[in-house]
């Protein structure tokens, strides 16, 4: 049973609370819950993968250290970042990597 998604209310519920609700009850509890349709693992590396090519570097620890619970190993975010290198950009990676290393190095 994949745990329940409270971010947007803890963080956002007083402020934004449709925003958190979505967040929360759409995003992580309907989209992110069809596990047969797409694994848990393989959504953390597109939304990963997506991140860095926004530069969206303030939620990538959040969505790594999620992905490491999703088992998601060292091996593959690093090469994961490493083939996004040469299509988004040297400063997107290297900002991944610098947040990554802080994840996979407990």
């Amino acid at each position: 049973m994949v745990k329940k998604q409270t971010a947007g209310c803890d963080y956002l519920g007083n402020f934004a609370p449709k925003f958190a609700e979505l967040n929360d009850d759409v995003l992580f509890g309907e989209v992110w819950s069809r596990t047969k349709e797409l694994s848990s693992h393989n959504r953390s590396l597109i939304t990963i993968s997506a991140l860095i090519t926004k530069g969206a570097v303030a939620q990538l620890p959040a969505h790594m250290k999620l992905a490491k619970q999703n088992g998601v190993t060292k091996d593959e975010i690093v090469e994961v970042i490493t083939q996004l290198a040469f299509y988004v950009g040297w400063p997107n990676v290297w900002s991944a990597f610098n947040i990554a290393k802080d994840v996979w190095t407990d």
